[in-house]
Parts: C-alpha cells; sequence; structure tokens
C-alpha cells in the first residue's frame, strides 16, 4: 500500500503547485491521523516547504524567526566544469539557549539560456538543534550531463535555506 500512499502524496503536491490554500487546510484536517497520513501529508507539501511557505513551514513546527546562523560559508570550487561537483561548505549554529528545529536546504540558482537564472531547492536535513549546537556541512552538486537538464556555461549561484529563509548566496563559474 506504499506505492497508494506515495501517489496520494505526489497528487497533493502536484494539487500544491495551483491551490497552495486547498493542500494547505488538507494538511490541518489530516494532521494527527496516523504516523501514515502525516508522512503523506509531509510528503505532499514538499514544493511548498521549498518555496517557504509560511503557513506550511508553521505546519510542520518550523519558524522562519530562528536564532540560527551561517557562518563561514564559502564556495570551494569557484570554477566548475560541466560533468564535475560544486562543492561548497558552512556553519549553523543555534545561538538561542533553547532546542529548534531547522530545515536545511541549499538552492542553485541555474543559468538559463536566455540569460536568466532558475532556482531549483534541495534539501540537506530537518533535524532539532539543541542550544548552542554548531554543525559545519560541507555539500557536493554535480554538474553531470543529464537528460532532465541543459547546463549553460557562465556564471550561476548557490544559496544557503534556513526554514525558507534564503541566508547566504555565493557565486561560481560553469565552464564547458
Amino acid at each position: 500500500m506504499e506505492y497508494v500512499r506515495r501517489s496520494v502524496a505526489n497528487n497533493l503536491n502536484d494539487i500544491a503547485k495551483d491551490n497552495p490554500n486547498l493542500v494547505i487546510a488538507i494538511a490541518k484536517n489530516w494532521k494527527g491521523i496516523s504516523k501514515e497520513t502525516d508522512a503523506i501529508i509531509k510528503h505532499g507539501c514538499r514544493t511548498l516547504l521549498k518555496q517557504g511557505n509560511i503557513d506550511v513551514l508553521k505546519h510542520f513546527g518550523l519558524s522562519n524567526n530562528t536564532r540560527l546562523a551561517v557562518s563561514g560559508f564559502r564556495v570551494n570550487t569557484g570554477k566548475v566544469k560541466i560533468g564535475n561537483y560544486l562543492e561548497f561548505a558552512f556553519a549553523v549554529e543555534n545561538s538561542r539557549g533553547n532546542t529548534q528545529t531547522l530545515r536545511l536546504e541549499y538552492g542553485i540558482y541555474f543559468l538559463r539560456a536566455n540569460g536568466t537564472h532558475s532556482k531549483k531547492v534541495f534539501k540537506i536535513s530537518e533535524r532539532s538543534f539543541k542550544p548552542k549546537e554548531k554543525s559545519a556541512i560541507t555539500k557536493k552538486q554535480s554538474f553531470k550531463i543529464i537528460t532532465t537538464r541543459k547546463y549553460y556555461a557562465g556564471e550561476h549561484k548557490v544559496s544557503v535555506i534556513l526554514n525558507g529563509q534564503e541566508k547566504c548566496i555565493g557565486r561560481f563559474l560553469l565552464e564547458n
């Protein structure tokens, strides 16, 4: 029956793209029915979470008013050849005296053929940060050629996102 639950979640996610308020209402109505139902609504709200929708963040206990700080952000590979990896690093610290839940993501601003950028958000983790806890994070993003995305040489950007809020942006060059 897992495939049925996954199908329901995927349909909710598709509906959320055109009618987010309906999916938010469903999420509120279904909350706490069972752990399986909670997983369905979480997966069904993934696009809204990636968009930083305040109502959905609150629904899942994620405040956009945290005192979590990003420090030491750096792009380790300023020039990336198509087929290789972008590497970036940063640290996250909970400066508050209470535990906070954090949804940690990063965005890649892909250069498009017309010279504009298109942002895609990738989830890193979602977990609780204890008071004064600090975590160092290093991520790699592949730029291997795939059939679902065309890469264009030029300036791209990478950002760090905490609970739906972009905290810092770095730039890198993608080369042929």
